[in-house]
């Protein structure tokens, strides 16, 4: 009698442990399914609660979730976090070609060139960590574009210095004033 409760509970350990890989998969395929659906607030909820268990996920499925939870904090506002989790995700691009879509890797390079170039002309202080205003007819907020292309050339005559046009712009939900 006693073997067979040990048994039983040394079968149900591994039942459970056996099902637990898969669960992070099935988790990051959520999180997914829900980006897809544009419902980046659910796929930011799902992917950070993941994020603790991300190790024990393939390279490929780190690189995935990458994508995912930096490009969820992009379509929400959430620039700073977007930043860190794409240039994760291109680090594993860089170590291993092809693991992320084309389609996944154009879409990131563009976000992180975006946030790169605020960086690079207005300092750490332009990557908020607020969500982006909603329109006022209810649709999703689009993700911000792309960043204009940096120049090389230096300043042109009779430009204006960068911190005299901020000055001038409308105050809005997306950006810090130092």
């Amino acid at each position: 009698m006693l073997v067979r409760r040990r048994l039983a509970g040394i079968l149900v350990v591994l039942a459970l442990g056996a099902g637990a890989c898969t669960t992070y998969r099935d988790q990051l395929a959520r999180g997914q399914h829900a980006f897809d659906q544009n419902e980046h607030d659910r796929a930011l909820a799902i992917l950070r609660d993941l994020e603790p268990d991300t190790k024990r996920l393939t390279p490929a499925e780190q690189a995935s979730y990458a994508y995912l939870r930096g490009m969820s904090d992009y379509r929400i506002g959430y620039r700073s976090d977007a930043r860190h989790w794409l240039s994760v995700a291109k680090a594993h691009e860089e170590r291993s070609p092809g693991v992320l879509p084309a389609d996944w890797k154009a879409r990131a390079t563009e976000a992180l060139d975006h946030l790169n170039g605020l960086v690079y002309a207005e300092g750490a202080g332009a990557l908020t960590t607020s969500r982006l205003a909603a329109p006022e007819d209810g649709s999703l907020a689009a993700a911000p574009g792309p960043a204009p292309k940096a120049s090389t050339e230096g300043p042109k005559a009779g430009a204006r210095p960068a911190s005299d046009v901020a000055k001038d712009a409308p105050a809005d939900s997306t950006t810090t004033s130092p």
